[in-house]
C-alpha cells in the first residue's frame, strides 16, 4: 500500500473526527488517515480555560467566519468561530457537558426510521466515552446517577472527563436562588434526558485545564499507532469521485493542499467527512454533490444532485442582558484591579483553579418560555461579569450577565459557496428570528429573565437592568431589541442532515452515508436534523461513537 493510499480517510480533527480516528484505528488491519486543515493543538491558550477569549477570532485556532447580513438581527453580520486546530471546535468552545434532552433523540429516530437513534440507546452510546468525577466518589454517585453516567463495561473509564467547575460565586449562588424562587427546580444534573433546572454547568476539563477531544482520543493512543497517519495544515480541496461499471457512483479520495502542494489520497473503504456544519456541505459543494442550480451557477460540474446540502441550517441564538449590582464581588471588579488580576493569576498558578479556570458561563437554567410548553425550551448562561459586546472590555462597575437562547428555534438557514475556490468562505446565512415563533420566544425570555432578577433572593444586591433597559417591554420592542443585541453560541447544526430515503431534503441516511455517493458519510454536527437542546459538543460526540460502530461493521 502506498504513501498515498489508506483504507479510511478521515476529514477534520475535530470532536467526531478524533474519535472516530481512535475508534476505527482499533483494527490494526485498518489504515486510517486523518486530516485536519490547522496546526496541532499546542497554543498554550487552547489549554487554559480563559484562553477561548484568545482562540476565537485568532487565525491560529479559527476559521474566522462571519455571517453573512441577517434580516432577523436588523441587518448585523455576526462573527461565527469554528475550530481550526487539532481538537476543532472543542479546542475553543465553552466546555459544558450537556446531552440535550430525551425527546430531541427520539424525534431524530422518528425522522430517520432508526431506533438507534432513541434516547435509551443514544444513552450507552454516550457512556462509552464519558469519565465523570462523581464516579470517582462512590459516596457522591447514587444507583440512579450510575446507570445514567456509568459504563458498566469499562467503570468510569472514558476518555471524555467531566469535571465540576473549580469555583463558586455568591452572585451566582443568589441567581440560583432567584431561579429556584421564580419556579425554576435546583438540580445536579443537566444530563438526565430532561434538563429542567438550575446549577452550576459541569465541565469538560481534567484538574484545571481543557480537555479538549486530540487529548482524549488522539494522544498517546492513536500517535503511537503505526496504522494512524496524522497530517495537520492539510486542507482537503475536493472529493474523488468516480463513476462504476454498474452506473454506481464512488467516492474514493480526496485533494488536500499539503504544504503548498496538491496530494491526492485514495480511500479503499470509505472517506468520511467530519469538517463540521459549515465546512463538510462546503466541501461537497466545491466537490458537485449539493443544490444543482447552486453548482452550476458556480461553474461547478454537477456530480451528484443533492438539493439538501448546506440547508436546514440551525443554530442557538443568545440574548444577553446586564444587571448592575452592588455588595458583592464580580469578575469585573476583580479583573480591573492590578492586585485582583494577580491574585487571578496566582490562584491558577498554584491550584488550577479561580478565574482563569472558568468556562465562559458557570450557573445554567434550563426552563419554559410559556407554562403551556411541553418541555423545557430556554437555556440561560450567567456569567459574574459583563461587557458590550465579545472581545471588547469588561465593565468598570460589578454586573452579572444572564443571557438566554431558543433550544428549539423554528428558523431555518443555508450554507452556500460563493465561489468554486476552496479558499473562499461560504455563504453562511443563519435566518435567526425569521419566523414569529422565535420571535415571540425571544420576547418572552427577556420578561423570564426580568422575572428571575426581581426575586427575593437577589434584592439585597439591588440588581438594576443596565441593557438592554426596562423601557422596552411590548413583543415587538423586545423582538426587535434581541435583533440588536442577539448573538450565536457557535452551535450550527443541520446542514448535511439525515433522515429517510423519502425525504427529498436529507443528505445522509440514518447511518450517516450520503445518498447517491457510495464510499461517503459525514459524521459531524451537520447530520443532525433538528438541533439538540443544549450545547453541542457532545451530542457530536456521541453520533461519532455511533457511527465508528457502524463503520466497523460495515453498516
Amino acid at each position: 500500500m502506498s504513501d498515498t493510499t489508506f483504507d479510511t480517510i478521515i476529514v477534520g480533527a475535530g470532536t467526531a473526527g478524533s474519535l472516530l480516528a481512535n475508534r476505527l484505528s482499533q483494527d490494526p488491519n485498518r489504515r486510517v488517515l486523518l486530516l485536519e486543515a490547522g496546526p496541532r493543538d499546542n497554543y498554550h491558550w487552547i489549554h487554559i480555560p480563559v484562553g477561548y477569549l484568545y482562540c476565537i477570532g485568532n487565525p491560529r485556532t479559527d476559521w474566522l467566519y462571519q455571517t453573512e447580513p441577517d434580516a432577523g438581527l436588523n441587518g448585523r453580520q455576526l462573527r461565527y468561530p469554528r475550530g481550526r486546530t487539532l481538537g476543532g471546535c472543542s479546542s475553543i468552545n465553552g466546555m459544558l457537558y450537556l446531552r440535550g434532552q430525551a425527546q430531541d433523540y427520539e424525534h431524530w429516530a422518528q425522522v430517520t426510521g432508526e431506533d438507534a437513534w432513541r434516547w435509551d440507546n443514544v444513552l450507552s452510546t454516550f457512556k462509552r466515552h464519558e469519565d465523570h468525577w462523581r464516579l470517582d466518589r462512590p459516596d457522591d454517585a447514587d444507583d440512579t446517577f450510575k446507570q445514567l453516567h456509568a459504563n458498566f463495561s469499562t467503570g468510569s473509564s472514558g476518555e471524555w472527563r467531566v469535571e465540576k467547575q473549580r469555583l463558586r460565586w455568591e452572585i451566582l449562588d443568589a441567581f440560583a436562588r432567584a431561579a429556584v424562587q421564580a419556579g425554576i427546580p435546583a438540580t445536579r444534573d443537566f444530563n438526565t434526558g430532561n434538563n429542567e433546572g438550575v446549577g452550576y454547568f459541569e465541565v469538560n476539563q481534567r484538574r484545571g485545564w481543557r480537555w479538549n477531544t486530540a487529548k482524549a482520543f488522539l494522544r498517546p493512543t492513536c500517535e503511537n499507532r503505526p496504522n494512524v497517519t496524522i497530517w495537520t495544515g492539510a486542507q482537503a480541496t475536493k472529493l474523488i469521485t468516480t463513476l462504476q461499471p454498474d452506473g454506481r457512483k464512488r467516492c474514493d479520495g480526496v485533494q488536500v493542499l499539503k504544504d503548498g502542494q496538491e496530494v491526492t489520497v485514495h480511500a479503499v473503504r470509505e472517506v468520511i467527512l467530519s469538517a463540521g456544519s459549515i465546512n463538510s456541505p462546503q466541501l461537497l459543494q466545491l466537490s458537485g454533490i449539493g443544490p444543482g442550480e447552486l453548482l452550476q451557477a458556480n461553474g461547478i460540474p454537477v456530480v451528484h444532485d443533492l438539493p439538501g446540502v448546506g440547508e436546514n441550517l440551525q443554530d442557538h441564538l443568545q440574548i444577553r442582558a446586564v444587571f448592575k449590582v452592588q455588595g458583592v464581588k464580580t469578575l469585573n471588579t476583580l479583573a480591573n484591579d492590578p492586585f485582583g488580576k494577580a491574585w487571578i493569576g496566582l490562584q491558577y498558578l498554584f491550584n488550577r483553579s479561580g478565574p482563569m479556570s472558568m468556562a465562559p458561563s458557570q450557573l445554567g437554567a434550563f426552563t419554559r418560555s410559556d407554562p403551556q410548553r411541553e418541555r423545557p425550551n430556554l437555556e440561560f448562561h450567567v456569567q459574574p461579569l459583563s461587557l458590550d459586546a465579545f472581545g471588547e472590555p469588561l465593565h468598570d462597575f460589578p454586573a452579572f450577565t444572564a443571557s438566554v437562547c431558543n433550544l428549539q428555534p423554528t428558523s431555518r438557514g443555508s450554507v452556500k459557496i460563493k465561489s468554486r475556490h476552496f479558499k473562499d468562505a461560504p455563504a453562511i446565512a443563519p435566518n435567526y428570528l425569521s419566523t414569529p415563533e422565535d420571535r415571540l420566544i425571544a420576547a418572552n425570555s427577556l420578561r423570564i429573565t426580568r422575572h428571575i432578577a426581581a426575586q427575593p433572593a437577589l434584592a439585597r444586591y439591588r440588581p438594576e437592568e443596565y441593557k438592554p433597559g426596562v423601557q422596552f417591554q411590548s413583543d415587538e420592542e423586545l423582538a426587535r431589541l434581541a435583533g440588536d443585541i442577539a448573538t450565536t453560541i457557535f452551535h450550527p447544526v443541520g446542514t448535511t442532515r439525515m433522515g429517510r430515503a423519502d425525504d427529498p431534503m436529507a443528505v445522509l441516511d440514518a447511518h450517516l452515508r450520503v445518498r447517491g455517493i457510495e464510499g461517503l458519510r459525514v459524521v459531524d454536527a451537520g447530520a443532525m436534523p433538528t438541533i439538540t437542546s443544549g450545547n453541542t459538543n457532545s451530542p457530536t460526540l456521541m453520533m461519532a461513537e455511533m457511527a465508528a460502530r457502524w463503520i466497523a461493521t460495515g453498516r
